[in-house]
């Protein structure tokens, strides 16, 4: 039925949901309710420990912070803890599956949650096909030592150098990324079975990694010489001209004003942790996305803020422990390889624990890969119900209960990203969609505390509004950072422009929100007609 009092001219554009009917979505929805806290916070974890700690964590001890590469870590953990409560706030006011896209709808309006809707593709997708590359790379490794060898070509996206595992030379260059293409079509697969089948396999594999992870502090502990761990801030290279004496604030104020430039700043010393907190933002991807499981969580207003908050304080003990091992094991300026921890193994003279590690990462991007495509076809499943876009990509499977054609979708898309781009391209673009993703989550916090004041809260952030405020300003702040290299900008950009022609093209016009139209979670889409 039409609606007669509905917006028109620039108010259409900012037409909100209700979180009443939000509420009411979640209540009457077709995805099984099957999810309780351990599986939220298993989630959480499956997609947080992966490419960060396995790829990223030497690179950026190695290039930018050096020992203090534990102190980077801290730095982020903080940015994202931020973040974290004003998403636990949300996720247990707003229980829907659509994360911060339907947050965006229940408070700036639709076209806001357009553009969010734009960001988390960037988040979830392009992070899928990352970390994807980074699975190709392990996997890669794990079958030369089995004796299995792929041709150089089909292990690379088109014109990336290929180098050797064991000796660091150039061996070739990249035609297409094989190993990631064939990882995210078992993943794929996978979540079409089921969420209960892609759970119960998440829960084994997180257990897998996180045993690695914790076999290696152990293990690696005996080893440690603290004598790497000194100086723990190297000094900075270039160091300050000679008779200049910077203070921490002033290293810190330089530090972030290359950031923000995009200036360099050196290696090392106080500009160097900030540079390499900026580097494995990457790494802490993922708490976020236990609040994309909202409409399958049995109590999401007290599992989602145990999910989201505990994935995020375990790992990051998990992070910061592993730095200190591997620093205290291998001197930091050596630890530039695609994989520093089966390289700390292989340095104290176990290589058949080298070998479990690397089956770990495997085991462990696996599941990053599957939490990260998950999250990605419930945002598509929220907006193709509210008809932003094709209802096809709401139509649920009869049988197994989940949306089908959108996976297969998705992951289509995330193979076509993983096989031909470059980890870095890709991690650049993921952090963008992120950091801007993150930004509009706590200002909606902020808006709809004074917006929608007596709304049910079971989790409120604390400290309010600081928490959110500074939250947003931190983010905000990277992603300018980001935005100052070329291509990721224009890419960007670009992204950004095409979004918004789908939206004025197909959106704005199907959108049952702007028709008047009641959008429910029973409601049974067409399977011969889905643009209704």
């Amino acid at each position: 039925m039409a609606n007669p009092s509905k917006p028109s001219g620039l108010g259409r554009l900012f037409i909100r949901k209700s979180v009443e009917q939000m509420h009411a979505e979640h209540e009457q929805g077709e995805l099984k309710k099957t999810l309780g806290p351990i599986n939220l916070i298993l989630l959480g974890i499956g997609c947080i420990i992966g490419t960060g700690i396995f790829v990223l964590t030497g690179r950026a001890a190695a290039e930018f912070a050096g020992p203090g590469i534990m102190i980077s870590f801290v730095i982020t953990g903080t940015l994202c803890a931020l973040v974290a409560l004003s998403y636990a706030e949300l996720a247990s006011a707003i229980p829907v599956s659509g994360s911060a896209y339907s947050y965006s709808y229940a408070s700036m309006g639709e076209i806001v949650a357009w553009v969010m809707g734009l960001l988390l593709v960037l988040e979830y997708g392009l992070a899928a096909s990352t970390v994807a590359v980074g699975w190709s790379g392990y996997t890669i490794s794990l079958l030369a030592d089995l004796g299995i060898h792929i041709p150089a070509a089909l292990t690379a996206a088109p014109g990336v150098p290929v180098l050797d595992h064991d000796t660091g030379e150039q061996i070739g260059v990249g035609i297409v990324n094989l190993p990631a293409i064939i990882g995210l079509i078992a993943v794929t697969c996978l979540l079409v079975v089921g969420i209960s089948e892609s759970a119960l396999v998440n829960n084994i594999v997180v257990f897998i990694k996180v045993g690695v992870v914790i076999a290696f502090i152990v293990i690696g502990a005996a080893y440690v010489n603290p004598d790497l761990w000194s100086p723990l801030i190297p000094e900075q290279i270039p160091a300050p001209a000679p008779g200049t004496d910077m203070s921490i604030w002033a290293q810190i104020g330089r530090a972030l004003w290359g950031v923000l430039t995009g200036a360099d700043t050196g290696q090392y010393g106080v500009p160097g942790l900030i540079t390499g907190a900026a580097t494995i933002f990457f790494a802490y991807i993922g708490f976020e996305a236990v609040s994309t499981a909202g409409a399958e969580s049995k109590n999401p207003g007290k599992d989602m803020p145990i999910g989201i908050l505990g994935s995020l304080i375990i790992c990051t003990i998990l992070y910061i422990l592993t730095c200190a091992v591997l620093v205290g094991i291998v001197p930091y300026n050596q630890l530039n390889n695609p994989a520093p921890i089966a390289l700390a193994v292989d340095q104290i003279g176990l290589p058949w624990f080298a070998f479990v590690v690397k089956l770990g990462a495997f085991a462990g991007l696996s599941s990053v890969m599957l939490v990260l495509l998950y999250g990605q076809t419930r945002i598509f499943y929220t907006m193709a119900k509210d008809g932003l876009i094709p209802q096809v990509f709401a139509n649920v499977h009869p049988k197994l209960k989940t949306p089908w054609i959108n996976t297969i979708l998705v992951g289509l898309l995330a193979m076509g990203f993983g096989g031909f781009m470059s980890l870095d391209s890709l991690a650049n673009l993921t952090n963008v969609g992120t950091l801007a993703a993150f930004a509009i989550v706590c200002l909606t916090v902020i808006y709809l505390r004074f917006a929608r004041p007596n709304i049910n809260r079971p989790f409120k952030t604390p400290l309010f509004p600081i928490t959110p405020l500074l939250g947003a300003l931190m983010c905000i702040f990277l992603l300018l950072s980001l935005m100052a290299h070329d291509e990721t900008r224009n890419f960007f950009l670009i992204y950004l422009a095409g979004g918004f022609v789908l939206y004025f093209a197909y959106g704005i016009w199907n959108s049952k929100l702007g028709k008047g139209e009641v959008v429910t979670g029973h409601e049974q889409p067409n399977p011969v007609q889905p643009n209704q």
